[in-house]
């Protein structure tokens, strides 16, 4: 009887819809574990298409290419270990959520999602049917092998069955997208299937950026009792062999490599850049360009986007205009010069004395307004436009998530663009992520060490520079402030009467309350960025554009 089983972990990055991509990457990994004497080789949920595929995965041809890609993966992969795959299945008219273990030239195990997630990004429900449960197998005399997907090992009920019909290892594929502080909850309820089992347990997650989703890694074994054995690293590609052995209580994992885990600050930041990594290389562009305005909020956008593509790839615009302070001038000068990109300056008085010149008939006698203010952030919307457009560069928007949920910022202005690194990041968390740049570097960064941010920049109090010593606290709460009741009435949905009683002047959150659902027109228009919590703008938390309800508790 064998005493001895080999897994191969492929904790990889596939991209959603690129299967022939994804099937190569299956075959690399299946040809590292039968390399080192590998039994089986695992990869992630849905991996051969991706994840989320969202409603391409209702489209038949895309579930027969896929299909089609397995069988050769099958043959292609006949001499050597087992391999295991998700992907979707089409049986009987119904859609599954499937992962297909591979051996000897055909697919001698599969396992359908029996408990389908319908909140927050996830919607599968709307697209796959759930399963009954299905038992374990085994390759030889080895260990009895059951696969949870993903959702499945949240509750007992899965691995329970399992477990009860044979398995003696659970080994669960997953499509697990980050949000700050979620490890911590997913290793919990890991180690409550393995105690409630008392089956060894292996946690296998993918990584990469998906639109606004960055699947983060960090898979994992536990043996009985909930013993860490083997971690591995998060947001970075590993291929890791993991020797179990039998003993008299059963099935063992043999102790192994254990990553450490970043801090949740260096986590977020180092979502925001392999997110635009990510987007950047699936999408197929390799440049970027910015307006770059001396204000904290483009600096350390410029710095993310220099970190994800490195400087050559990154292009800063100043496009000043005659409220443009100088201290402004050369903090944007300061930070292209110290990230190392190229920097180009744009004047915009000429195109808006057009544009209000053009107005002046329609405008007489009417005084200057907001209307004026947002004309200036739409010229240099246009003019950044019309350099992506002429030189093939993704334009980055760079509001923050307090800007989004309030509507402080300027559709078809400061808004155009194709994706934002900080939409889901508060002011106060943009100026702490800021520090921790300034002090902190990494391997994965392709930018260079010390303040790439200048101090100035940190330091002076945040203004659009729209009009004659404007700061943004003339028509916002302080952002302290602003980010505790965004907090509370988004992220955590609490009532007016709730921020009340944790301290907030009612006036300032009834008026807070009513920028949100006013600006949601704008939010269904801005461009994707990275989900760092679990209420960000779009799949998070869905709302009407037209909405006359309004909180008075």
């Amino acid at each position: 009887m064998t005493q001895t089983f080999r897994l191969t972990m492929a904790q990889l990055n596939p991209t959603v819809g690129d299967i022939a991509g994804n099937a190569d990457q299956a075959r690399a990994a299946w040809a590292a574990g039968k390399e080192a004497g590998a039994d089986l080789v695992a990869l992630p949920e849905m991996f051969l298409v991706g994840y989320q595929t969202q409603d391409l995965i209702a489209k038949p041809a895309f579930v027969d290419d896929a299909m089609s890609h397995l069988e050769a993966l099958a043959r292609d992969c006949a001499d050597g270990p087992a391999l295991a795959i998700g992907g979707p299945l089409l049986e009987d008219q119904r859609l599954y959520n499937a992962y297909f273990t591979l051996r000897h030239g055909k697919i001698i195990a599969t396992a359908r999602k029996h408990f389908l997630p319908n909140f927050n990004v996830f919607d599968e429900v709307r697209l796959f049917k759930s399963s009954d449960i299905v038992g374990p197998y085994s390759l030889d005399d080895g260990p009895r092998i059951a696969h949870p997907i993903c959702e499945d090992a949240w509750y007992p009920d899965v691995c329970e069955t399992m477990v009860e019909t044979g398995a003696e290892i659970l080994v669960i594929p997953n499509g697990s997208p980050y949000f700050r502080d979620k490890f911590p909850i997913r290793m919990n309820n890991m180690v409550a299937r393995v105690i409630e089992n008392d089956v060894p347990l292996v946690y296998l997650n993918m990584v990469g950026g998906q639109d606004d989703q960055m699947f983060d890694g960090g898979s994992f074994v536990l043996n009985r009792g909930g013993a860490l054995a083997v971690q591995l690293p998060i947001m970075d590609s590993a291929i890791v062999h993991v020797d179990f052995e039998r003993t008299d209580a059963g099935w063992q994992a043999k102790e192994g490599d254990k990553a450490t885990l970043p801090d949740t600050l260096e986590q977020d930041y180092r979502v925001t850049v392999e997110a635009l990594r990510d987007y950047m290389r699936k999408t197929g562009f390799a440049k970027v360009l910015l307006g770059l305005s001396g204000g904290i909020d483009s600096a350390i956008v410029a710095a993310i986007a220099v970190d994800a593509l490195g400087a050559d790839n990154v292009r800063c615009v100043m496009l000043p205009s005659e409220y443009t302070s100088q201290g402004s001038l050369d903090d944007a000068a300061a930070a292209a010069k110290a990230l190392g990109c190229s920097y180009d300056t744009i004047n915009i008085a000429g195109p808006r004395a057009a544009v209000t010149d053009a107005l002046a008939p329609l405008f007489a006698g009417l005084d200057a307004d907001l209307t004026e203010e947002n004309i200036q952030s739409r010229i240099r919307g246009l003019l950044l436009m019309a350099q992506s457009n002429k030189f093939g560069e993704m334009l980055l928007t760079t509001g923050n998530k307090s800007e989004v949920a309030v509507g402080y910022a300027t559709i078809y202005g400061d808004m155009a663009g194709g994706y934002n690194p900080i939409k889901d990041m508060y002011k106060t968390r943009v100026f702490a992520a800021s520090r921790w740049r300034n002090a902190n570097h990494r391997p994965w960064m392709q930018g260079p060490a010390g303040e790439v941010i200048p101090t100035a920049i940190i330091e002076k109090p945040p203004s659009a520079e729209l009009r004659p010593d404007q700061k943004d606290e003339d028509s916002l709460p302080p952002y302290d402030i602003l980010d505790g009741i965004l907090d509370l009435l988004v992220d955590q949905e609490a009532s007016v009467a709730d921020c009340v009683a944790a301290g907030y002047d009612r006036e300032t959150v009834k008026r807070v309350e009513h920028l949100i659902y006013i600006s949601e027109y704008k939010r269904f228009q801005s461009a994707p960025g990275p989900r760092l919590s679990q209420r960000a703008f779009w799949l998070d938390r869905r709302y009407p554009i037209v909405n006359r309800w309004r909180d008075n508790s």
